[in-house]
């Protein structure tokens, strides 16, 4: 069987299948490629019509990626699927707590998820980073209540936990937050490797050569 066997020229035939689905949506360049990477990661085009991006979301965290801002991420799968040789070209590094000793014995005294409690003990690191949630929407919806509550302001959030409980509801009420720039998708779709795919988009916006 013949098939394509250079990984940036697969690369390319998929963008090249993906983009007939973009084309009635009537997105900018940049859009396009956010839009192209998240169904690439998915390998599902009926992302297309779901995807949602703040109109300022991918401009803003674009300008934190070049000033060397961080990434701070719910799950280690998120973590683990975003270029981090990318992200130190531009001075940020990616954090994830969930497994960390003393987020999981709080989380265990509080009776909530080691996701929240990874969320509120990065606190005000989070002012000025990219936040990618791609599980948990108990992380989504207290990094929303930070915002509201504790004035922390993320330069981005991008939002796309995966599930049937809380998931389609967490995402609605990024969208609906009014205060910080979000990339989403609605209902119940996502995942960590949406997410990471989502921050990588942007970064190769940015800088499209590979390590």
């Amino acid at each position: 069987m013949d098939f394509i066997k250079e990984p940036m020229a697969i690369e390319n035939r998929s963008m090249e299948l993906i983009a007939p689905h973009l084309a009635a949506l009537g997105l900018d360049e940049a859009a396009t490629k956010v839009y192209s990477r998240l169904i690439h990661a998915s390998g599902d085009v009926g992302y297309a019509p779901i995807i949602r991006v703040h109109p300022e979301a991918i401009a803003v965290a674009m300008d934190a990626l070049r000033k060397g801002a961080h990434v701070y991420t719910d799950v280690e799968m998120v973590r683990t699927g975003i270029n981090k040789k990318k992200l130190a070209s531009f001075g940020g590094e990616v954090h994830c707590l969930v497994a960390d000793p003393d987020v999981a014995a709080r989380a265990k005294r509080e009776g909530i998820t080691r996701s929240m409690i990874a969320m509120r003990q990065f606190g005000k690191n989070l002012n000025g980073s990219i936040v990618a949630i791609g599980n948990a929407p108990t992380a989504l919806f207290e990094v929303l209540r930070m915002v509201r509550e504790e004035g922390i302001r993320p330069a981005c959030i991008v939002g796309i936990p995966v599930g049937f409980v809380g998931a389609a509801e967490s995402k609605a009420e990024l969208a609906a937050n009014g205060i910080v720039p979000y990339i989403t998708v609605e209902g119940t779709k996502g995942g960590s490797p949406i997410a990471a795919a989502a921050v990588n988009a942007m970064m190769y916006l940015i800088d499209n050569t590979r390590p």
